[in-house]
């Protein structure tokens, strides 16, 4: 076997793709700028790991079910200058995940909360957390047909263990008692553990109405605003706003 072949063979083993791809390039340049072996490796190898973690990262967005891909550099704050923009951006730095503090959002449909809810998501994943996207009719269901098929504990148990798990445009569905009751124990599974990311448009006085309940309602408030930071937003409709430019 040629040496070069023996090379791809144990760099396929050693599961390097970056380097097995550009090692001999890599080689070149360190002969032409007279590289120590130990820089050379260095380079190699430090190519190498930022090819990972972009994978890792890609991985990450691809499985977290976003509906798309937002960013906060893109966010108009000044289309919705009552927004605390100097807190936001204190917690894009992600320290509530580390510290179990949920984010609400909420406000009417429209000025930004579900842009907000997954350019965290989003800033999560390129610090390789682990992220999970879900609208608010998705993971109820996704939690009652898991009930049926006998799977929910497992179920549970999995989502608990996501490091930042958001929940969107709760409001716009109604629950049933069991479903409000197995919504309850997915927030108790992550309370004072996880982050949570809900938006909804009712106000929290309100959420005696989604859940038919008003006890279950204050007990899932209870927990999510423990530990929290929850924002009103009441501006113009982002929405209006592009169709108002055409």
């Amino acid at each position: 076997m040629k040496q070069q072949d023996k090379l791809d063979e144990y760099l396929q083993i050693l599961s390097l793709p970056w380097l097995r791809e550009n090692y001999l390039n890599e080689a070149e340049r360190a002969v032409r700028g007279k590289l120590s072996y130990k820089d050379f490796l260095l380079n190699a190898m430090s190519q190498e790991v930022i090819s990972k973690i972009d994978r890792s990262v890609n991985r990450r967005l691809q499985t977290s079910g976003f509906p798309s891909i937002k960013k906060l550099e893109d966010f108009d704050f000044s289309f919705q200058p009552q927004l605390n923009e100097k807190l936001i951006r204190e917690l894009a730095n992600l320290d509530f995940l580390t510290e179990a503090k949920n984010l609400l959002f909420l406000g009417p449909p429209g000025v930004g909360k579900t842009h907000l809810a997954i350019a965290f998501g989003v800033k999560a994943c390129s610090q390789r957390k682990r992220v999970a996207f879900f609208t608010a009719e998705g993971i109820v269901k996704y939690l009652a047909e898991s009930e049926v098929a006998g799977q929910y504990n497992k179920v549970i148990s999995t989502l608990s263990k996501i490091d930042l798990l958001i929940i969107d445009e709760l409001g716009y569905i109604d629950l049933t008692q069991k479903t409000a009751e197995l919504f309850f124990r997915l927030i108790a599974s992550r309370y004072e553990r996880k982050s949570m990311i809900i938006t909804s448009n009712k106000a929290f006085e309100e959420w005696g109405q989604i859940f038919h309940d008003d006890v279950v309602a204050s007990a899932i408030l209870d927990r999510l605003l423990h530990h929290s930071h929850y924002f009103f937003i009441h501006g113009k409709s982002y929405r209006m706003k592009n169709l108002l430019k055409n």
